[in-house]
């Protein structure tokens, strides 16, 4: 066995305030109260994490159309039958709200018996009845909508859990219906999701569609912030060499709850049997004792004494599964912490799977999908009674040059880390970006530190309790537009999940000793922002593009802080909270140029290099560099118009012989494009 450990790629710690957990007098907590302050509007989309309670914000919301505002039904579609449950039957008058939630056992599509076509009968006559409450999957939902029309739901509430599943591409037919009831106007829409990155990079929603919603962001900083018990959240990856099960070990504590998500049987990480894979890993962990006959859990005895119970949830006999499904069901799985020691599942135990006591989630290969990701670690991300952490680890089979495969390997290592270098952010507090001005002074709330607020400097203000920070940037640009205000304030997220996605950018962050950041920061960035946002004019790309630049650098400015600093990192690894702090005293002055200069996958390289072999490293420095990008005529445009803006500033053009790599990057493109002119002016 390998002596390598994980390396955390990010460590958060929170305060357990409980606010987030508290109930108001109508039984809403923080995030449900905050959702029902915009119950008012006919699109809205809730963004927050899993156990956040978006199931229970729906319910309030729904009952105050129905009741309220003269919807006449609403119809709630989920991805699957197993979460049709999340919308059982609830007293919510027993806790404060005026209203119970109630649906018509008929009604709950998700247990009835049938395929979804026969069930789009059922839909049809809920539309003629006089119920209010209708629940279904995604497939029943598209089959009635493509059946009756949309016009057959004008005044009722279309409510759509776990929205990531739809998409604004031509080919998702649910995202089509959505565009469609958007455009009629007639339809009440709430849409909800856990994670709204999609892996295949398509956006959730049109832009233009997505105006029309307003948006209720809760944050997992916020969530977890205020949970009770849970403090400290850890997200990493560890690097193999040969079989996964071999070396599961080194990052596998019995002592702790888990979930192992095992590779699918087609990815390069598969042993090639599934079956084997879980028999091997149950070898690892000890002596097998039998089965339990009421559950069906494994029964694993470990050199310490200790039997755990194991619940198989890739075992293919049905029967067996079922059993061991009805088992983690019980009343007892909720209760009773001991009840189940490790859950070992491939397609299952993802989205919707609610086990609190879960402390580590284990996944084996990379995830393609960022939601996928997101979902998984909400897995282990529940409040229960001493659980105080909790932490997501991705094992990666290491790029070996010898390989055949070694370039699927180095793409599945570099999605890897985008994947973590997005989490980092998701799991980050909320940065609040303003340009400094001459009359700039400090925000209600905000603590400054030990000094206070400094009218010469740029100053970074926190609030521990909300996991706000309000930073000042020299030579900021604010966005100017409605959308860009929104960008900046909602979705820079899915502006880094882009950038950090972006194939030739990460290869040249991570291994192109030659790249000038400003390349990645300001050309590939901006580019990226005009392809997502194409209605948004040059001055609001820019602000997009200089807020976004601002909160990936920040983050790993903050983690190199603390990776750099013994005293703390021996005390919290690599807590992202004592970074930003950190980081805000150290800085002399903080601006837009200086910000651009900062390489955002510099820190990530530099955990990759203790995370993997030298070999391996190399082996990965190999495939890109094979393969490095000469300029293109776009980039050396994009080149050209911040060359025309450094002559504005500094009256001259950019020098080609200059000691700035920047300066002479500018140049190149302005050569490059001379040189096209000339041979096409020679013919």
């Amino acid at each position: 066995m390998s002596e390598k450990k994980a390396v955390p790629s990010v460590t958060v710690n929170y305060k357990s305030t409980g606010s987030s957990t508290n109930s108001n007098e109508l039984g809403m907590r923080a995030m449900q109260e905050r959702a029902y302050e915009k119950r008012g509007e006919q699109y809205l989309l809730i963004k927050s994490p899993p156990a956040s309670g978006k199931s229970r914000a729906l319910m309030f919301i729904a009952l105050d159309k129905l009741n309220n505002q003269g919807v006449k039904q609403a119809i709630i579609a989920v991805p699957e039958k197993s979460i049709g449950s999340s919308f059982a039957n609830e007293p919510l008058s027993k806790f404060g709200y005026h209203f119970d939630w109630h649906v018509e056992p008929k009604w709950n599509l998700c247990n009835a018996p049938g395929e979804d076509g026969s069930k789009v009968n059922a839909v049809g006559s809920f539309l003629s009845s006089e119920d209010k409450v209708l629940v279904c999957t995604h497939a029943t939902f598209r089959f009635a909508v493509e059946r009756f029309g949309v016009e057959a739901f004008d005044n009722r509430l279309i409510a759509i859990d776990e929205f990531h599943h739809v998409s604004a591409d031509e080919g998702n037919v649910l995202g089509s219906q959505i565009r469609q009831l958007v455009e009629r106007d007639k339809t009440h829409i709430v849409a909800m999701t856990g994670s709204y990155f999609r892996g295949d990079a398509n956006p959730v929603l049109l832009p233009e569609d997505e105006a029309k919603f307003d948006t209720v962001t809760y944050t997992y900083y916020e969530q977890l912030n205020g949970y009770e018990y849970l403090k400290t959240l850890h997200v990493g990856y560890y690097f193999y060499s040969e079989a996964y099960a071999d070396e599961i070990l080194n990052v596998l504590n019995p002592n702790e709850k888990t979930i192992i998500h095992i590779p699918n049987v087609n990815s390069r990480e598969s042993m090639g049997d599934k079956i084997k894979e879980v028999e091997h890993i149950l070898f690892e962990l000890g002596e097998w004792l039998g089965t339990d006959p009421s559950t069906g859990f494994h029964l694993v005895k470990t050199p310490e004494g200790k039997v755990l119970k194991i619940a198989d949830l890739v075992e293919d006999d049905s029967a067996k599964r079922s059993r061991v499904l009805a088992a983690l069901r019980m009343p007892e799985a909720k209760k009773d912490r001991d009840h189940v020691d490790i859950i070992i599942a491939l397609g299952m135990a993802k989205e919707g799977f609610d086990w609190i006591w879960c402390e580590h989630a284990l996944t084996v290969g990379y995830r393609s999908s960022l939601t996928e990701i997101v979902q998984i670690i909400g897995r282990a991300t529940r409040d229960a009674p001493n659980k105080t952490q909790a932490r997501f680890t991705n094992l990666i089979a290491e790029p070996d040059a010898a390989e055949e495969a070694v370039t699927d390997a180095v793409n599945d290592t570099l999605k890897a880390i985008s994947a973590s270098l997005l989490m980092e952010q998701v799991l980050a507090p909320k940065f609040n970006f303003v340009p400094k001005q001459k009359d700039s002074g400090p925000v209600e709330g905000m603590h400054y530190g030990e000094g206070g607020y400094d009218p010469d400097k740029e100053n970074i203000g926190v609030n521990e309790e909300t996991g706000q920070y309000h930073i000042e940037i020299k030579g900021l640009s604010a966005p100017k537009s409605k959308d860009a205000q929104r960008i900046c304030q909602e979705d820079l997220n899915e502006v880094i999940a882009a950038f950090v996605q972006d194939k030739q950018t990460i290869e040249r962050g991570l291994f192109d000793e030659e790249v000038v950041p400003q390349e990645l920061t300001q050309i590939r960035m901006g580019k990226i922002i005009k392809e997502r946002y194409p209605e948004l004019d040059d001055e609001d790309v820019e602000a997009v593009r200089q807020h976004a630049v601002a909160a990936l650098n920040l983050t790993q400015k903050a983690k190199e802080a603390i990776n750099n600093d013994s005293e703390l990192s021996s005390r919290a690894n690599t807590a992202l909270i004592d970074g930003v702090r950190k980081f805000a005293m150290d800085v002399r002055e903080l601006d837009v140029d200086w910000i651009d200069s900062i390489n955002p996958f510099s820190e990530a390289y530099s955990i990759l290099a203790k995370a993997m072999t030298e070999k391996s490293l190399k082996a990965m420095a190999e495939v890109i560099s094979a393969k490095k990008p000469n300029i293109s005529i776009e980039e050396a445009r994009d080149l050209a118009k911040r060359a025309l803006k450094f002559k504005k500033e500094r009256g001259r053009l950019p020098d080609i012989k200059s000691a700035d790599p920047w300066e002479q990057r500018m140049a190149q493109g302005i050569a490059y494009l001379a040189r096209l002119k000339a041979e096409e002016r020679n013919g």
